[in-house]
């Protein structure tokens, strides 16, 4: 059961932003980067690990840092569709950049 509210919850806040984001993309765009994902994890996370202090430090510290992979990603998919490229190039793109800062991330903190 709990996995089922964890999915409706997910999908309900993306099929919201991309309602919101026919008339309003910017707004849209606000959204998707809101930190509702990052909370909803924090809230299974405490239910799952009893509120277990090491591990949401431990999460909340990798998601502080995980930041800046998330901006590399924005970042490099606004440059890309600022010189009109498709989709497909700027997903590849922005993933493959997130990609290696997400592996630096992980070897900063180790």
């Amino acid at each position: 059961m709990q996995i089922l509210i964890k999915a409706v919850l997910s999908v309900a806040i993306i099929l919201a932003a991309t309602a919101v984001g026919k008339k309003l993309p910017s707004t849209a765009g606000l959204i998707g980067v809101m930190p509702l994902a990052g909370a909803l994890v924090l809230i299974w996370m405490y239910s799952e690990n009893k509120g277990n202090p090491e591990v949401m430090q431990s999460f909340t510290k990798g998601a502080l840092w995980g930041i800046l992979p998330s901006i590399l990603f924005y970042l490099v998919a606004f440059f890309c569709f600022k010189r009109n490229l498709s989709l497909p190039i700027v997903l590849v793109a922005s993933f493959g950049v997130w990609l290696c800062a997400a592996f630096v991330h992980q070897w900063i903190l180790k």
